[in-house]
């Protein structure tokens, strides 16, 4: 069963991102497939309103997964009962988070270097779920594909249908070379639809992910993040340009607008910063205004922020960019 069309892009499951306003973002530019934000199976199955808001569906989500990530078969298996309730193409299992704060709950990471109960909590929620399920995961050595082939071929017996592989181990976080004869060696062994994940950042970075690691469906993360339009140069490079400055200030406006209707103005310009400062990184804007987002709390804040976007980059990064044409994330001039 092949869970995703080839050649397509995916956007993962971001903890802290990936709500209705990021992925409605991603989805005017091209993006097909997209998952909610990571959901701990413990709060899920205590009820707690944040990781249930985690679960709501935009009106137009044509397709959309979710991601449990939880240390053992019993709270998996509660939280996707619960998730039976919810309309989801697919059901992902995390076995890849690296944060220090996940593993030391024996989940993420730190639960797929645990091969024989990684695959038992696998197969739990196949046998529970009434969505597909599929799985992320890390590389488990960077020199040796031994033991990450072993997790994906017990992860195919558990009933799994596709898995996602980050090319780093646990220690690299997301720093550090991404180990494509890793993945490349693990698509080559199985019989599942294996995705790449890591370091995928531009068009550049995205088709040596997919040619380095023989894989035609890659995952986005933080190349994601800040740059909707990722989808759409990839989807048609040919006919693709970069946002004018016009352009990419209504996506940001669009973007922080939705997150206002979605949370109410406090809250949403307090977690709205972090996406401000990720799509103006690396597009030129000076570091005054990037210091003046740590203080967005109100709608004035706001359109005096859009004014100030609307603007543009400084000159120094137009003369930057001819010498630079294939830089990700560029902007072109109105």
């Amino acid at each position: 069963m092949q869970i995703y069309s080839p050649n397509s892009y995916i956007l993962a499951p971001l903890a802290g991102y990936t709500d209705i306003p990021f992925r409605n973002s991603a989805r005017r530019h091209g993006c097909k497939y997209a998952f909610t934000e990571m959901v701990d199976a413990n709060s899920l199955v205590f009820g707690n309103r944040k990781s249930l808001r985690f679960l709501e569906r935009g009106e137009s989500e044509e397709w959309l997964g979710t991601q449990l990530v939880g240390g053992g078969v019993e709270e998996l298996s509660k939280a996707t009962h619960i998730l039976n309730q919810y309309q989801f193409d697919v059901l992902d299992l995390n076995l890849g988070c690296p944060s220090p704060k996940v593993a030391k709950k024996g989940a993420g990471a730190a639960l797929g270097k645990q091969i024989d109960t990684a695959a038992k909590c696998a197969e739990e929620m196949v046998k529970i779920s009434n969505f597909p399920v599929t799985a992320k995961i890390r590389i488990l050595d960077e020199e040796d594909a031994t033991d990450t082939i072993s997790l994906v071929k017990k992860l195919e017996t558990a009933g799994v249908n596709a898995v996602t592989i980050h090319g780093r181990i646990q220690k690299s976080f997301y720093s550090g070379p991404v180990f494509f004869d890793i993945i490349k060696s693990v698509q080559e062994a199985s019989n599942l639809q294996i995705i790449s994940n890591g370091g995928a950042f531009g068009y550049d970075t995205a088709n040596e992910l997919k040619d380095k690691t023989n894989c035609n469906v890659i995952m986005f993360a933080r190349g994601a993040m800040g740059n909707p339009w990722i989808f759409n140069e990839l989807i048609d490079n040919k006919s693709f340009n970069p946002p004018t400055v016009e352009e990419f200030t209504q996506e940001v406006k669009l973007h922080l607008e939705e997150m206002i209707n979605y949370y109410g103005e406090e809250f949403a310009l307090k977690i709205s910063r972090k996406v401000v400062l990720d799509y103006l990184k690396g597009r030129g804007y000076n570091s005054s205004l990037r210091a003046k987002i740590s203080f967005l709390k109100n709608y004035e804040d706001f359109n005096n922020l859009i004014t100030e976007i609307a603007i543009g980059p400084s000159d120094r990064y137009w003369d930057w960019l001819n010498h630079n044409k294939n830089a990700p994330r560029k902007l072109k001039h109105n």
